[in-house]
């Protein structure tokens, strides 16, 4: 690893551990709660601890002020939710557009096992290869998404998460996000199949204990931190629960104390 990506992944990290807050949204649901005024919504979450904050790269005007010394990071393809296909991403911006937008790493979606699997390999591929050459870390959003993925079963789900998250190894990403596969026993099989830091996806907005408790079966599993989403930026107390998130990742709290120390109601 160079010196140059080395510093990058420690400006995106703790410590080897990583809360990252996506708010790359803006392409796919539009000016959603959370998003309108996201510069204040950036300045909560990493003033609540976030590593990082991540949007695309025509916003980066809007956030470079606001990150309180947070990382940052441009992701590079997207979809609409009212488009023909959501999982069909689309390259929206290069390695050298999101260096001259200031970021420290780059991020790429790909959904392993839909029919734009092919098409996502193949540009995901462009992407850690030009990424290298600036010594610019990449983000691999690996999810098994497609009608031969077997998510119902969490312990089958979880060895298609596992190839997943190989595929974006195989494909020399530096970090890799999936989906949790619901338990903690069952995630270790996710973990192990790659060498990369394996982070979660928040997935749908639950209760804070629900996120909580997801973030630390997680972290008992072996995983290196999360990248969620809707559940920080569209909370009602953004900086609370980016604390609270904050607090399992790099202080190994168990949930509901992390709650508590963040002043989050705990459910009796």
């Amino acid at each position: 690893m160079t010196a140059g990506k080395a510093a990058r992944l420690a400006r995106i990290g703790t410590g080897g551990r990583h809360v990252i807050v996506p708010m790359d949204h803006g392409i796919t649901l539009g000016a959603v709660d959370g998003l309108v005024d996201i510069e204040s919504t950036i300045d909560a979450v990493t003033t609540g601890g976030a590593d990082a904050v991540l949007t695309q790269r025509g916003v980066a005007d809007r956030v470079h002020e606001n990150t309180n010394d947070a990382g940052y990071i441009v992701h590079l393809n997207g979809s609409t939710s009212i488009g023909p296909d959501e999982s069909d991403k689309r390259p929206t911006g290069t390695v050298e557009d999101a260096i001259r937008a200031g970021a420290d790493a780059v991020s790429f979606h790909i959904n392993v096992g839909s029919e734009h699997e092919p098409d996502q390999i193949s540009q995901l591929s462009e992407v850690t290869s030009a990424a290298r050459e600036y010594g610019l870390p990449v983000l691999a959003m690996a999810y098994a998404r497609g009608h031969d993925v077997r998510d119902e079963d969490p312990e089958l789900f979880a060895e298609d998460l596992g190839h997943a998250v190989r595929l974006a190894e195989e494909l020399d990403a530096d970090l890799v996000k999936t989906a949790y596969s619901g338990t903690p026993a069952t995630f270790e099989r996710v973990v192990e199949s790659t060498a990369l830091p394996v982070l979660i996806a928040g997935g749908s907005k639950g209760t804070d204990e629900e996120t909580l408790d997801i973030v630390r079966g997680a972290m008992d599993a072996g995983a290196a931190g999360v990248s969620m989403g809707r559940s920080i930026f569209q909370h009602e107390e953004p900086e609370k629960i980016a604390r609270a998130v904050a607090s399992v990742v790099h202080e190994d709290s168990e949930a509901a104390a992390a709650l508590r120390a963040a002043g989050l109601a705990v459910e009796a």
